[in-house]
């Protein structure tokens, strides 16, 4: 009920004014206008595709951080190349920027090399996985995004948070125009921690299965679950992969690991240093490119051919409904419930940036019908 309560109250806003406010609210605060569009396009497109624990919810303690000087309004990001390797230390930058400028370093070495592994320290939280795949996936690359994060889960047997929630994501361009790239995002967890996150603030309940309080006990209270840990996706095979994860981009990177790690949302912690490692691979230099087109094409098409089973409508890729909802939003408008609103005007006052009005139902109405 109270899921449904917070839907229904929620209000919508169109994604462009959205996007507009997030890059002036970044502007002010001495980020440059390029970095500045990065970090708006994540979070924009996040709640485009329906993952607002990491959208413009988060733009409220970035925007505290950069205050605070624990995030660096204009970094200087440091690339050095050995190789197919690069390591890049992000100068304590928004993450998201500190992540894209590390994936334009890397692409001119996969195009050369085939492979290119980049492994980036001095970062901070950089939005979804997804979105690094995404960018990446344009230029025709492959790839693999990973980063660790605040502790969050619990070594397998353990009651502490340890590890972070260590999300990793695959990327495939299409190879066809008018397809999405195939973009598997996924965290080490059950569940993100922003979206228990963002059931806290909404004062909603979170399922029985996502979390233990701090005395190891289960709960279904987003405010004991944040005290406590997430559970690892899979039981023991999720501890392995949010470790996994951990060793890639906390010790193979020089970044800090497990609760060395500063919590944006604690005060006073220390700076993140989050780590990133990204792996690209240019098919190009060993496929056909006609080639490899085809072929996804007919394994996307195999796939989706898979007889169903009882009470499924279709079978969906890896990055569909993304790509399927942030068409319906474009349309309709960003959902934002009250309490990120309400965090948002009060940033808008703080900025000197006017947030932009709620859309009406003719307004959507109005979306709608310039697109059809």
């Amino acid at each position: 009920m109270g899921r449904r309560n917070a839907e229904m109250s929620a209000k919508r806003y169109d994604s462009g004014k959205l996007y507009e406010f997030v890059q002036s609210v970044l502007i002010s605060l001495n980020v440059p206008e390029e970095d500045a569009f990065i970090t708006a396009d994540s979070l924009i497109r996040a709640d485009l595709e329906g993952h607002g624990s990491h959208g413009v919810s988060r733009l409220p303690v970035y925007s505290r951080r950069i205050r605070e000087g624990r995030i660096s309004a204009s970094p200087d990001i440091a690339a050095e190349r050995h190789g197919a390797v690069l390591t890049v230390d992000g100068g304590n930058g928004l993450g998201q920027v500190v992540a894209v400028r590390a994936l334009q370093e890397g692409i001119p070495v996969a195009r050369e090399l085939g492979v290119a592994a980049v492994f980036v320290r001095g970062s901070n939280h950089f939005g979804t996985a997804a979105y690094i795949c995404q960018e990446a996936a344009k230029e025709n690359m492959a790839s693999v995004v990973m980063t660790n994060s605040p502790p969050g889960i619990a070594p397998w047997g353990g009651r502490s948070a340890f590890l972070g929630t260590n999300p990793i994501g695959f990327g495939f361009p299409s190879g066809a125009g008018d397809q999405p790239p195939i973009v598997a995002d996924l965290s080490s967890s059950v569940v993100a921690r922003g979206k228990i996150m963002q059931a806290q603030k909404q004062e909603q309940p979170i399922p029985e299965g996502w979390a233990i309080d701090s005395e190891g006990r289960p709960t279904t209270d987003a405010g004991e679950a944040l005290k406590g840990a997430v559970l690892p996706l899979g039981g023991a095979k999720g501890y392995a992969l949010a470790l996994a994860v951990e060793m890639l981009c906390g010790i193979l990177t020089g970044a800090s690991f497990g609760p060395h790690i500063g919590n944006l949302y604690k005060e006073g912690d220390k700076n993140a240093d989050v780590g990133h490692v990204i792996l690209l691979f240019s098919p190009a230099r060993w496929l056909d490119t006609e080639a490899y087109g085809d072929s996804v094409s007919r394994f996307a098409d195999e796939i989706k051919q898979v007889p169903l089973s009882p009470g499924a409508e279709e079978i969906l890729l890896p990055g569909e409904r993304r790509f399927r909802s942030a068409g319906r939003n474009r349309l309709s408008g960003i959902s934002l419930p009250d309490n990120v609103v309400s965090e948002l005007e009060d940033l808008a006052v703080t900025a000197g940036v006017p947030f932009p009005p709620q859309l009406t139902q003719e307004d959507e109405g109005t979306q709608r019908g310039s697109e059809a």
